[in-house]
C-alpha cells in the first residue's frame, strides 16, 4: 500500500483561514530588490527558467510549499496533504515593468499583488520574478497565506534559496518530488478523534495531579484562571475612533522605507529601551501627527492600541512550518509631543506587558481552541476585532545581519508586508537586513490616499529621536569633560 501522510493546522493557522473574508486576506509577503548580477542574460532579461529550476531543487527543504489544503469529514478541521498536480511555473510567475521602472511602479504592482487572494486548490503561495527595474535591477515579490507561516517561520523559504556567498553552485536533484497519496476520509475522522481524545487524558492527568498535590493545584488553577482572563480582557478593551480603522476593501497601497540599524543602536544607548520600544515610539509618533493631519483630536484620553506579534518559536522549532506567536496590546502615546517622554512611556508600557501574565492566557486559549469543536480562537480574534481592541499592527522579523545573495544576484533591500484585518487600515511590519531595518507599510486603498504622508511622518519622528540622542550624547561628553578637567 502506497505511504500516506498529511498534517494537521493548529487552532491559530486555521484562525487564518476562517477569519479571511473578501476585504481581508491573511497572505504575508515581502518585496525583495536585488542587483541583476550574472541572472542577466544577454538580452538583459532574467533567465526565468534558470530561477524556476533552482527554486524546484530547493523545495525538499520546505515541504508545505508542495502541499494544499483538505478537510476532515464531520469536524471540518483543515489539514495539509502533498499536491499531487503540483505545478512549479503556476507558482513562480514571471513579470515586466514598463519603462522607466521606478520604485513606485514596483510599489504599485506589489499592492495590485497584495489584492488578490490565493487559491485555496492549491499551495498557498506565490512568488512574482519582476524585472525591468531601473539600474538593471530586479525584484521578487513573494506571497503566503498566514495559515502556512509566521513572520520567522517564513524565512525558511528565503533560507533554501538564498546563500551567504555570491557562489552560483545550484541545488542538486537527487531524485524527482513523488506526491505521498492523500489519507482515506475513514483515517482522517480516525486521526482527528485521537487527536481530541487528549482533551480528556490531560483532565484525568489534572485530576491524579489535584490529589497528590492539592495545594499546589490550586495556586497553579488561580494563576491559569487569571491568564486568561487577563488576555480576554485585554482583547475587548476598546480603543479610540480613527481614520486608521474603518470598513476596509479588498484593495490594498503598499510603501516601505529604511533606517540605518546603527542610527537606532544610537537611540537606545542614549534613551534606553529596547530596539522595538524605539520603532513603537516612532510609530506612536507618526500617528500622532497622521491624525492631527486629518483633523482629528488628539488627547491623554486617546486610546490608541497596537497589536505586538511576538515570536515564541524555539530554535528546536526552526523550519517546522505554522504559527508560533503571541500577541501583546500595547498602548502607545500618541499624544506626547516630546520624543524622549514618548519613547520613556513607550519603554514602560512594553515592560508592564512583559511582566503579565497575557503570554500564558494566549498560550492557554490556543490549547482550548485546538482540542474543540468550535475554535475558541477564530471567535476570540472575531470579537475582538469587532470591539475594535486595537488600531494598528506592528510587527518586527529578525532577519540576516550580513550581505545574502540570489544565484549570485545581491539583495539590496527587502520590505515585509503585514496582512489587515477587520477595520484594520494599515499594517507595519519591520525587517532588519545587513545594517538596515527595512519597513513595509500595507494600507487599505480607499482608506488610505495619503500613505505615503504617514511614511513621512515615520520618517520625521525617528530623525526627531536620533537628534535627542545625539543632543544626550553631546550633553554626556561635555559633561566627562568638565569633570575630567576638575
Amino acid at each position: 500500500m502506497a505511504y500516506t501522510h498529511y498534517d494537521r493546522l493548529s487552532a491559530t493557522d486555521a484562525t487564518f483561514l476562517e477569519i479571511e473574508d473578501p476585504s481581508v486576506h491573511m497572505h504575508v509577503g515581502a518585496v525583495a530588490i536585488f542587483e541583476g548580477g550574472v541572472l542577466r542574460r544577454a538580452d538583459g532579461a532574467v533567465d526565468i527558467d534558470r530561477v524556476r529550476d533552482y527554486i524546484d531543487g530547493a523545495l525538499h527543504q520546505v515541504a508545505r510549499f508542495r502541499q494544499k489544503l483538505t478537510w476532515v469529514p464531520l469536524f471540518r478541521h483543515p489539514v495539509w496533504v502533498d499536491d499531487e498536480r503540483f505545478n512549479l511555473r503556476y507558482h513562480v510567475r514571471h513579470t515586466a515593468l514598463p519603462a522607466p521602472g521606478s520604485i513606485r511602479q514596483l510599489k504599485r504592482l506589489a499592492g495590485r499583488i497584495w489584492s488578490q487572494k490565493l487559491d485555496r486548490g492549491k499551495p498557498m503561495w506565490e512568488m512574482w520574478v519582476v524585472e525591468g527595474l531601473e539600474d538593471g535591477r530586479f525584484a521578487l515579490i513573494v506571497k503566503a497565506h498566514h495559515c502556512m507561516v509566521d513572520g520567522v517561520g517564513g524565512l525558511d523559504l528565503f533560507a533554501a534559496i538564498l546563500k551567504l556567498t555570491p557562489d552560483t553552485d545550484e541545488h542538486e536533484q537527487t531524485r524527482r518530488w513523488v506526491a505521498r497519496r492523500k489519507p482515506h476520509p475513514a483515517s482522517l475522522v480516525a486521526g482527528e478523534t485521537a487527536h481530541r481524545a487528549t482533551l480528556p487524558m490531560g483532565a484525568v492527568r489534572s485530576i491524579r495531579t489535584a490529589i497528590s498535590h492539592p495545594l499546589h493545584t490550586l495556586q497553579a488553577a488561580g494563576e491559569t484562571t487569571r491568564s486568561i482572563v487577563d488576555t480576554i480582557g485585554a482583547g475587548f478593551q476598546r480603543t479610540s475612533p480613527t481614520p486608521l480603522n474603518p470598513d476596509i476593501g479588498p484593495y490594498r497601497r503598499f510603501d516601505w522605507m529604511a533606517v540605518d540599524i546603527a542610527e537606532i543602536r544610537a537611540v537606545r544607548e542614549q534613551l534606553g529601551g529596547t530596539l522595538n520600544d524605539v520603532v513603537l515610539s516612532t510609530v506612536a509618533g507618526a500617528v500622532g501627527r497622521f491624525l492631527a493631519y486629518r483633523g482629528e483630536a488628539v488627547t491623554r484620553d486617546t486610546v490608541f492600541k497596537t497589536m505586538v506579534p511576538v515570536s515564541i518559536r524555539s530554535d528546536q522549532e526552526r523550519g517546522v512550518a505554522g504559527n508560533r506567536v503571541v500577541n501583546f496590546l500595547a498602548r502607545l502615546p500618541v499624544d506626547e509631543h516630546d520624543p524622549v517622554r514618548r519613547l520613556t512611556r513607550t519603554r514602560e508600557a512594553m515592560a508592564e506587558l512583559k511582566g503579565s501574565r497575557l503570554v500564558d492566557g494566549a498560550k492557554l486559549l490556543e490549547d482550548v481552541g485546538d482540542l474543540t469543536f468550535t475554535s475558541v480562537v477564530v471567535q476570540f480574534v472575531r470579537m475582538a476585532a469587532s470591539a475594535r481592541a486595537y488600531n494598528l499592527v506592528v510587527t518586527n522579523i529578525p532577519g540576516p545581519t550580513v550581505p545574502i545573495y540570489f544565484l549570485g544576484a545581491l539583495l539590496d533591500e527587502i520590505y515585509p508586508m503585514v496582512p489587515l484585518f477587520t477595520n484594520q487600515g494599515l499594517g507595519i511590519a519591520l525587517f532588519s537586513y545587513d545594517g538596515k531595518l527595512c519597513w513595509g507599510f500595507n494600507a487599505d486603498w480607499e482608506a488610505m490616499p495619503d500613505l505615503h504622508d504617514f511614511v513621512g511622518f515615520v520618517d520625521k519622528e525617528f530623525q526627531l529621536l536620533r537628534n535627542a540622542a545625539a543632543r544626550a550624547a553631546d550633553s554626556s561628553e561635555e559633561q566627562r569633560t568638565i569633570a575630567a578637567g576638575r
